[in-house]
């Protein structure tokens, strides 16, 4: 007799199944960290800003992201950390990495990257997969060190066109197939506080990236209209299945800076009332490191 037979699941079905593990899979990355409390910070973007090591040695930061790679999409490839020594910075994030992620942070300011193609998205995954993170790959230079794996990266884009940043968010998270219990290709995204934002969109719209630092600083506009902002991104984000940061700036010559007795009576009620706000990431160690602004923020994390 012929072992009997069981009706296949419709594709509607396994499509709702698929989406399910996957925002599983997200959550358990989000959370995995064991990381509580402290804020996200941008490091790299001044000499005086100090070491990595001194930065995680605050005990103010829990995610810190190396900022940036831009260059890339045409084959080429850099790192701008203004002036640090990629070479010496191995032991500084493996002694971060006992209290914080490091994160690297691709994009910036500058216009000599994009990604005109869906083969140079997945040029720049494989590129970031073996050069930076946990793939290791016979002949691929790794400026970090051998044995130096970051946590994640940062989708940090101002210019150019929206096209493949999706393709290449997919690429990064399906790595994380090949591991269990555990995601080393964690995402995220730093898009501007105006939502959609037009760059990062797509990208974010996968739903692989779990952590979305929302930048309320560096145009007038978020300075007044950040609580109308706020509410779109937390009306398509409520859950901790994503985790809203509010990334602020330390510096008050920044634009959208706000002032910590206005953060803490006025702003952080609001943030709190969202279930999916997490935290705050400040721009940028040198600032914070002048100004202490992350001192009074992470009592309130």
């Amino acid at each position: 007799m012929a072992p009997p037979t069981h009706p296949r699941p419709p594709a509607s079905l396994l499509l709702v199944v698929a989406a399910i593990l996957s925002v599983a899979g997200l959550a358990t990355a989000i959370n995995s960290s064991g990381f509580k409390g402290g804020v996200t910070v941008f490091w790299g973007r001044n000499k005086d800003e100090g070491s990595l090591a001194e930065a995680c040695d605050t005990g103010r930061y829990t995610i810190v992201v190396i900022s940036f790679l831009d260059v890339f999409g045409h084959g080429e490839y850099h790192l701008d950390i203004s002036g640090h020594d990629p070479s010496t910075l191995g032991a500084d994030i493996k002694h971060c990495q006992s209290t914080a992620l490091v994160y690297l942070s691709i994009g910036g300011f500058g216009n000599n990257y994009s990604l005109p193609t869906n083969q140079s998205a997945v040029d720049l995954a494989d590129h970031l997969w073996y050069t930076y993170m946990a793939g290791h790959k016979e002949g691929v230079y790794r400026p970090f060190g051998d044995d130096v794996e970051i946590d994640g990266i940062d989708f940090f884009i101002e210019h150019g066109s929206p096209e493949n940043y999706d393709v290449l968010a997919n690429r990064l998270w399906s790595y994380n197939k090949g591991f269990r219990a555990r995601t080393p290709a964690q995402l995220s995204a730093t898009p501007r506080c105006r939502y959609p934002d037009r760059l990062l969109g797509k990208a974010i719209a996968t739903g692989v990236i779990g952590r979305i630092n929302v930048r309320f600083y560096g145009d007038s506009y978020c300075a007044t209209h950040w609580h109308q902002e706020w509410e779109k991104w937390t009306a398509v984000y409520p859950t901790q299945d994503i985790q809203l940061y509010v990334a602020l700036t330390a510096s008050q010559k920044v634009a959208g800076y706000i002032h910590l007795k206005s953060l803490h009576l006025g702003v952080l009620p609001v943030l709190q009332k969202a279930e999916s706000f997490a935290t705050f990431a400040i721009w940028d160690r040198y600032s914070d490191r002048l100004t202490n602004y992350s001192s009074s923020i992470v009592q309130w994390t």
